[in-house]
């Protein structure tokens, strides 16, 4: 191929290529403008973190100590 004949495909591929992205571009904006529609924009609600483990052990704690007593038994 020669330099002229390179040179015109590089243009014919630089215009193609502009030709698809402006339709892109336009398909974009109507999926934008139907996505308007539902009030879109709107953040999630933060995740509230879990609490760390040592957290929880402290907590059930009381209740640990509760249940390690011995059970006092009925004589029968």
């Amino acid at each position: 191929m020669s330099i002229d004949d390179l040179a015109k495909l590089r243009d014919q591929a630089s215009e193609k290529l502009a030709e698809k992205v402006a339709a892109r571009q336009l398909e974009l904006a109507a999926e934008m403008e139907k996505l308007a529609a539902f009030g879109g924009g709107k953040k999630a609600k933060a995740i509230v973190p879990k609490k760390d483990l040592k957290d929880v052990k402290e907590a059930l704690k009381p209740q640990l100590q509760e249940a390690s007593k011995p059970q006092a038994t009925k004589a029968a």
